[in-house]
């Protein structure tokens, strides 16, 4: 941490260039024609880059930069950057600092070293990084150094998109277009384009650091592969909104002071429910940023908790037994006149644009239900979805009583007349205030929830990047706008039309509308006498990426094209081969050099006080040390016959074709084995003595707090701190 105190309204965004920045320091000309650029979508031409790269680099290297870097965001999941100094030579031996307006707007990278899913050859290296305007540079600090990241595109060679911000800006432009027809046809005839606005609410485990580096598991594939329970867990509610640790608020400090640098509007934070769990969660903007500042709060994350002896682990699933992390992603849409068009108002039943908005993403949400489910699936997070913890496999959409009642009223009766209002909470004690109570309840089992102004989806996996998932969103509901708006603007009697039309798609749609318990085996019938998808796991998932609706829909508002759509099929596969592989070898590794050595230590201890006993010539009674040693014994060879049949089913799955029957053996063989491999494991991890159990148990993970080591490392703290 900086010696000098940090002083939130001086410093925020102190790292960013910004629009206050570029006003300050770019001639007025040049501040109006990028401001052109990045409203309106205009070209930029080459003239007003330079002119913006020299006040870039100026304002960079005052903040001590010596290196540039075109930071971008390919098919991994996490970002990249390759780093560029500003030095140029000169004359003899000599050197300036330099930054052109080519390498402000355009960068090359190897794009066969990343995932393509054979969009590129290996020997097709060609790729380029494109300046992407509308999402402010900044300066990435650090012990190495400064560095000027400047957020940019990833395109192939032959134009295909190979990271996850380009059809994210696509998919923007779609809904911006087509809601902007929308919110015309209701007489807005200023608005001139809509934004999607985006608040991503993060996950994420805290650990000791010490501990994480003792499990292989962690250390490969950033979850316990093995681990039985311990006594407590979450069972009292006790973690939930608990009072902080003082260790984790010394964390969460220079982790707001690092996001609030970089303009992140971090928020909320607070324990989550399950031990060591906590949550983070920002104010809303723009989605393209919102995106850049959630890679940022997750790289931000990793990098605080190891100043602190710490580590964060972003997996969806580090634990079993107990919550595991998502990402809420709350979404809406708002017009450039300031109009949030998922804003009900006081009286929703005579908010018909609203209405009209409503029924529009129903219907989205409804024909594009597995692609949703998809769009939110990561290999983690196939250990939450349908869990009980997490929002249900299966997709529907939670509108509370007030927006439930006025879809009944409108199918039913052809109008809504009335809406359900809010009224005065009494709490039943004089001291304390009367509270307006919301007129709908929150519904946490929902994947798809309505929450006042906004949708959030439950279900985003907490490691991932919001772009897929906002991608999909937005095209799907640009989609069906343009299809409303090609109705209506051919309409001769406009009100008779929307009238109709919002009838006709809620009668269509409403069986994905539910408010209940998502969790329930009731509803698990109910969703499937509706006729919905229960789309259990991933692989089962990906083959809706390029079925014959998506890439219409795709296509049609050019977000994605059929090869860029087959080539993410293909990557989704490969991820989750991938994945399911190096997690197996992980635990046979750790089967075969690890458990099996240290269980052999303890039956061999067992033996010999078995054999001592009775060599004393006495009737000792041993009958516990035989049961205890037989159980071991058998529970050991089973695991090592499970570690064997196990890497046999690898090495049948790894002949397969690549794609989807090698994804499928690993889902349906490989991963089954994983979980009666555990079992053995983990039968053993309770009776083996817990001198010879050779990893650090969940007791000693998620109990930081009481552990010696917190006091330790805040005692080292405090010293550093105080030099």
């Amino acid at each position: 941490m900086s010696e000098e105190k940090f002083a939130l309204p001086r410093d925020f965004a102190k790292n960013v260039f910004n629009d206050e920045v570029m006003k300050d320091r770019l001639p007025s000309d040049v501040y109006k024609e990028l401001r052109k650029t990045i409203d309106n979508g205009e070209d930029l031409n080459e003239k007003i880059a330079r002119a913006v790269a020299h006040a870039m680099k100026a304002w960079a290297m005052e903040r001590g930069a010596t290196h540039f870097s075109h930071w971008f965001q390919p098919m991994t999941g996490i970002t990249a950057e390759k780093h560029d100094s500003f030095l140029k030579p000169e004359g003899k031996g000599g050197i300036i600092m330099r930054f052109s307006g080519k390498e402000l707007i355009k960068g090359e990278s190897d794009a066969s070293s990343f995932p393509s899913g054979g969009l590129r050859a290996t020997f097709e290296a060609r790729g380029y990084t494109a300046w992407d305007c509308t999402s402010p540079a900044f300066l990435k600090e650090d012990t190495a150094g400064v560095t000027l990241c400047i957020p940019t595109a990833f395109c192939s060679y032959t134009g295909e998109a190979l990271d996850e911000k380009t059809p994210l800006l696509r998919s923007m432009e779609a809904i911006s277009k087509q809601a902007t027809r929308i919110a015309r046809l209701f007489g807005d005839e200023d608005v001139t384009g809509v934004s999607c606005s985006v608040g991503p609410e993060q996950e994420y485990f805290l650990i000791d650091r010490e501990d994480y580096l003792k499990r292989e598991d962690l250390l490969f594939t950033g979850r316990t592969l093995f681990g039985a329970m311990p006594p407590k867990t979450q069972e009292l509610d006790d973690h939930y909104y608990g009072n902080i640790p003082e260790r984790i608020e010394l964390f969460m400090r220079e982790l707001n002071e690092e996001c609030w640098k970089l303009g992140i509007y971090a928020k909320t934070q607070h324990n989550e429910v399950a031990p060591a769990q906590h949550e983070m969660a920002p104010v809303f903007t723009t989605a393209n940023i919102a995106t850049d500042h959630n890679q940022l709060v997750m790289e931000t994350m990793k990098k605080v908790a190891k100043r602190h002896g710490l580590e964060c682990l972003l997996h969806e699933k580090p634990f079993a037994g107990v919550n595991g992390s998502g990402k809420h992603n709350n979404w809406s849409i708002v017009t450039d006149t300031g109009k949030n068009m998922l804003d009900p108002g006081k009286t929703p039943h005579e908010n018909v644009q609203f209405m009209l908005v409503l029924a529009a993403i129903i219907k989205a949400v409804d024909e594009n239900a597995v692609l949703l489910r998809l769009s939110a699936s990561n290999p983690g997070n196939e250990h939450r979805l349908g869990a009980d913890e997490a929002p249900p496999a299966i997709i529907s959409i939670f509108l509370g009583d007030q927006l439930e009642d006025l879809v009944e009223q409108i199918i039913e009766t052809g109008e809504a007349t009335s809406s359900k209002q809010g009224r005065k909470l009494d709490i039943g004690v004089h001291s304390l205030p009367n509270l307006f109570l919301d007129a709908t309840d929150r519904n946490r089992t929902s994947p798809f929830a309505f929450t006042g102004n906004k949708f959030e989806f439950r279900m985003v996996a907490s490691s991932m990047s919001i772009a897929g998932v906002n991608t999909v969103l937005n095209t799907i509901v640009a989609s069906v706008f343009r299809d409303m708006a090609d109705k209506l603007e051919k309409a001769e009697d406009f009100n008779q039309a929307v009238h109709d039309l919002i009838i006709d798609t809620l009668t269509e749609h409403r069986r994905i509308i539910f408010n209940g318990n998502g969790y329930s085996e009731e509803w698990v019938k109910e969703a499937a006498r509706r006729g919905l998808p229960n789309t259990k796991s991933m692989v089962e998932a990906i083959p809706s990426l390029i079925d014959d609706h998506t890439i219409e829909v795709f296509a049609r508002e050019k977000v994605l094209n059929r090869t860029e759509l087959e080539s993410r099929a293909e990557i989704q596969y490969e991820k989750y081969t991938k994945t399911i592989n190096i997690e197996a070898k992980t635990m046979i590794d750790m089967v075969r050099r690890l458990f099996i050595p240290a269980v052999i230590k303890y039956q061999t201890v067992l033996a010999k006080a078995i054999n001592e006993m009775g060599s004393t010539g006495l009737e000792l009674e041993c009958s516990m040390q035989k049961d205890l040693l037989k159980k071991v014994s058998l529970l050991l060879a089973a695991a090592g016959n499970q570690a064997d049949e196990m890497e046999n089913m690898i090495i049948a799955a790894k002949k397969l074709p690549e794609g989807r029957e090698q994804a499928e053996a690993f889902n349906t063989k490989v991963a089954p084995a994983m979980t009666e491999l555990r079992e053995s494991i983990d039968s053993l991890e309770v009776i083996v003595g817990r001198d010879y159990w050779p990893v650090p148990t969940y007791s000693d993970i998620l109990f930081l707090q009481y552990n010696h080591k917190f006091l330790l490392f805040h005692l080292q703290f405090l010293q550093l701190s105080l030099r």
